[in-house]
């Protein structure tokens, strides 16, 4: 839990200081590059056959130019290696990052021939495969990144098996997608961070290929480019003041709120933006089958008279309380927000409408939207408009509400 103090607004106080069916099928582009031949040398020279090299790079390539290399004089006239096609194509955008990469020549390589470069580096295995070398990454390319790909020429290039050369060096660039949204939101329900469960579609499915538990991170890399097919469902028990706001391939509240949930569990900063580093520790999570330990917390803050609290834990209705909201002049805003931070205890500091100053010791504190908050703050009574934003609980039902209002979980207002 954070440190120091916040402002939250009560009212005596014034305003703080502080199920959908998803489908797609991965793609594979060739895109001939149509990269011209030039008369080059053959050497005399023998390899040992290899038909596969460990690691992305295999013997060092020294980048040439992109002008043509001069044959050696003692090459003789009519043997040409060209490149044919590139896979993905050059400037293509979008490529789903776990994919091969496959370089095809216009003849038949020699084994132990250099092998392309790929930066940014990966993990991976290039291999001969006829006239084509192919590269298959470990793991795959982080999304939205850069790729270029670097086909070495020359003495120290790429070579066929009868001894020609690739006189000029080739370089091609293409852009990886971002990970799907949609996949993210069924890690997040495999792992209970959701109020809806995913299954994979029944007909075709294979052991694994729906990133279960156990399927291994390069599975878990893929579908993030291309999910499985499947359904969503909602748990029971929820309302449909939840329920409408789900999206399962677009941004939303339930999936940022079920984000920071993880975050929040995973020791990272609870800002519900899936980084790198948390799609990461997902995709760990969900190859070792770690799911949530805390369960699923909705809570609606219902300002129609007289006004409650309610709130669902793992669909069921753990607590239902009078509570105290905005009055006229600083009303607690409609709609739904993540609890962003939270405190056992605090003293909330700020300005009265009056004017005057205040500092309050107030308890069980639970932040949703800026200065306002769920926490027990001393009262008459509880029920009707008396707050200056917060939604104020009597001690039993706030501290009753308070472990249940975790970071991510979603508060409601409704008038």
């Amino acid at each position: 839990m954070p440190d120091g103090g916040r402002n939250g607004r009560h009212a005596a106080d014034g305003d703080p200081q502080a199920g959908g069916r998803t489908a797609r099928a991965p793609r594979s582009l060739v895109v001939a590059l149509g990269t011209a031949g030039v008369v080059a040398a053959a050497v005399a020279a023998t390899y040992a056959l290899a038909p596969t090299w460990a690691g992305q790079s295999g013997a060092a390539a020294k980048d040439s130019g992109a002008g043509a290399q001069a044959a050696p004089a003692s090459a003789p006239v009519g043997q040409v290696l060209r490149v044919l096609s590139v896979t993905p194509s050059a400037g293509e955008r979008r490529v789903n990052g776990s994919g091969a990469i496959e370089v095809a020549f216009s003849a038949e390589l020699a084994a132990g021939s250099p092998v392309p470069t790929i930066s940014p580096r990966v993990e991976g295995r290039w291999q001969l495969a006829g006239t084509a070398m192919v590269f298959t990454p470990d793991t795959g390319f982080s999304p939205s990144t850069r790729v270029t790909l670097r086909v070495p020429a020359g003495q120290a290039g790429v070579r066929s098996a009868a001894g020609a050369l690739l006189a000029t060096p080739l370089i091609s660039h293409f852009s990886t997608e971002p990970y799907s949204k949609v996949r993210l939101s069924q890690i997040l329900s495999q792992l209970g961070y959701l109020p809806l469960s995913w299954a994979p579609e029944a007909f075709g499915h294979l052991a694994g290929s729906d990133g279960s538990a156990g399927s291994g991170l390069a599975s878990q890399v893929s579908l993030a480019y291309s999910p499985a097919e499947g359904m969503f469902t909602w748990d029971k028990g929820y309302p449909s003041m939840l329920r409408s706001q789900w999206r399962p391939a677009a941004r939303n509240l339930i999936v940022k709120g079920a984000v920071m949930a993880f975050e929040s569990q995973h020791g990272m900063p609870t800002d519900g933006v899936p980084s790198p580093k948390v799609w990461k520790a997902l995709f760990t999570a969900a190859d070792r089958g770690k799911r949530n330990r805390g369960g699923y917390t909705y809570a609606l803050a219902s300002q129609s008279p007289p006004e409650t609290l309610t709130i669902w834990h793992d669909g069921k209705i753990v607590m239902r309380s009078p509570a105290n909201t905005g009055i006229p002049v600083a009303p607690t805003a409609d709609g739904t927000f993540p609890v962003y931070l939270r405190y056992r205890f605090q003293i909330m500091q700020g300005i009265n409408p009056d004017g005057s100053h205040y500092a309050d010791p107030v308890s069980f504190v639970a932040y949703f939207n800026g200065g306002d908050a769920v926490h027990y703050f001393p009262r008459g009574s509880y029920g009707f408009q008396q707050s200056l934003g917060c939604v104020e609980l009597p001690l039993g039902s706030a501290a009753q509400a308070w472990p249940y209002l975790t970071y991510g979980s979603l508060v409601t207002v409704a008038s």
